[in-house]
């Protein structure tokens, strides 16, 4: 962080310069306001990330103030002796509130893990975050002078033959062209590049205890055109697992079938469209579109589908259904998550049109119900294949979007768009009409008639995925205007630029929680998918069969 937007001073002098007292005070107030809960809890060692962003951030906001402020023509001589009271005051101030904070907030990471229900966290490593938060503040600050001293050098050399305004603007604006380009390239042709071979390696990998199914069913069996080897590791998962059709008759109490679920992997094409175009040789292959209910998934990153959601749609199915899905990326969801926000769009609309197209061409009375499901960048890709949330309504039978990130349309603007005195984090959508969101299975309850097509945004309020944004850094959102959800600590405030960093380090483990918190999504999706397909005959009863089926029960 720089100590000054001017650059007329010298490298040695910008790089080696004492920090400035405003901005230290700055930083003292935001180490204090970083200590305050946030949506989960974190590790000790991400606190100490989270502190020294915030302080950084500070630190530059009270420069800058203070930059400003001299630029208005406001310069006091302050005497020496001021100046020595100003800097002992600053350092009792820290000397308090340091330690007062650092053990507040351990005491607030331990009311929020007591409220999610993770075994509460040895304390005295709160020590350590100072210790990080310090580290990282310095080397940020180190690297912003670093730049100052870059542009200062150019400036004066530009100043040879330019007028000097024009070569500071020149020496920043290089100076910002340079950091981008060499970001970009070490990013994209760098970073990911190597991520991305990583992940290919490993995906080749089976995960321990997974074998190769036999049943006709599921594609990789030997009656498959989609070779076991083929799938990925998420693949070869998701398609060795689910409930056979004995499991679910003997939990459900009613007769049942195998459920089918087909699934291409990356490598099986050159194209996305060309795995799409495989899912649906598949489902021909298998019978899926002679099925009750059919389900077309976008999985996220290198193909993953939630088991959960997965299977209690087989149960409350009755093993009359399909489940269609596809793998188009090797890298991981974080890395998809940052780097690659278009290719699980596109695979999201080539899947769902080359399986519509294809039930569209069934006789109107042959046809399955058609579900559309999906989890964070599956939900995000998923919803890219329609245009606004009646477009959803009018061509699917219905549909659960799950943890669905905050970037994500249509959901931004149903979301936006909803019924007045409705609450950002659970929206009514035309009286729910068609749509509901649920934090809670329950939450889907509401008093007027539920219609069908019925889709639900299934979204936890502690979910980071579903709630940061960009917009965090100066804006509060509704959600932390309005009554904050039972699995949100009552102490989260919105706090300028802090609550940006404390919800960016949240969703770094935010599915390494109980199901019902954060990004982790469970068997209470049995309940939502009975509400969804309503079938004949179902009761509570069987809903918490399956949940307890689905918990090992």
């Amino acid at each position: 962080m720089l100590d000054s937007p001017d650059v007329e001073t010298s490298p040695r002098q910008g790089f080696l310069r004492a920090p400035h007292p405003v901005g230290l005070a700055w930083a003292l107030l935001f180490f204090v306001w970083s200590m305050t809960p946030s949506l989960l809890p974190r590790v000790w060692y991400l606190q100490g990330v989270a502190t020294g962003l915030s302080m950084i951030a500070g630190y530059g906001i009270g420069v800058l103030i203070a930059w400003v402020i001299r630029r208005c023509g406001v310069e006091p001589e302050w005497s020496a002796r001021t100046r020595r009271i100003g800097w002992w005051t600053l350092a009792a101030a820290a000397a308090i509130l340091v330690p007062l904070f650092l053990v507040l907030g351990s005491w607030w990471q331990q009311i929020i893990r007591d409220l999610v229900g993770v075994p509460r966290a040895e304390r005295s490593y709160y020590l350590l975050v100072l210790l990080i938060a310090v580290v990282v503040a310095v080397l940020l600050l180190a690297a912003g002078r670093g730049l100052r001293a870059a542009a200062a050098g150019l400036t004066r050399l530009g100043g040879r033959w330019l007028p000097a305004p024009v070569a500071r603007l020149a020496a920043v604006v290089l100076v910002a062209v340079v950091v981008v380009v060499l970001l970009n390239g070490a990013l994209y042709r760098g970073l990911l590049g190597a991520a991305e071979e990583s992940a290919k390696i490993a995906d080749q990998g089976t995960a321990e205890g997974v074998e190769q199914p036999r049943s006709p069913e599921r594609s990789g069996s030997p009656a498959s055109a989609e070779p076991w080897d083929s799938l990925g590791k998420e693949g070869r998962t998701f398609v060795a697992g689910g409930p056979s059709a004995e499991r679910i008759a003997a939990v459900t109490g009613a007769p049942a079938r195998t459920p089918i679920r087909v699934y291409a992997g990356r490598e099986s094409a050159d194209t996305v469209a060309g795995v799409a175009d495989r899912v649906v040789a598949e489902l021909e292959r298998t019978g899926g579109f002679d099925r009750r209910v059919l389900a077309v998934v976008t999985t996220t990153g290198r193909g993953w589908v939630n088991g959960n959601v997965a299977s209690s749609f087989e149960y409350v199915g009755g093993g009359d259904t399909a489940i269609a899905a596809m793998q188009y990326s090797y890298l991981p969801s974080p890395l998809a998550f940052i780097a690659d926000r278009e290719t699980p769009q596109v695979a999201g609309r080539a899947l769902f049109e080359a399986v519509s197209k294809a039930w569209a061409a069934r006789p109107e009375d042959r046809r399955p119900r058609l579900m559309v499901f999906g989890e964070s960048l599956g939900s995000y890709g998923g919803q890219s294949a329609f245009a606004s949330g009646p477009d959803l309504v009018a061509r699917t039978d219905g549909a659960l979007l799950v943890g669905t990130p905050n970037f994500a349309e249509p959901w931004g603007r149903i979301t936006a768009e909803r019924d007045p005195g409705s609450l950002e984090r659970l929206p009514v959508v035309d009286g729910g009409e068609h749509i509901r969101f649920a934090s809670r299975p329950e939450d889907a309850a509401l008093p007027a008639p539920w219609e069908f097509p019925r889709l639900v945004f299934w979204q936890h309020a502690s979910d980071p995925i579903t709630w940061w944004s960009f917009e965090l850094l100066w804006h509060r959102p509704d959600w932390l205007r309005e009554p904050l959800g039972p699995d949100v600590d009552p102490g989260m405030r919105w706090i300028p630029v802090v609550t940006f960093w404390q919800v960016t380090l949240d969703m770094v483990f935010s599915a390494e929680v109980p199901a019902g918190f954060g990004h982790s999504y469970g068997p209470e999706a049995a309940q939502l998918w009975a509400r969804i397909l309503d079938p004949p005959g179902w009761d509570a009863a069987a809903t918490e069969r399956v949940e307890s089926a689905l918990r090992g029960g």
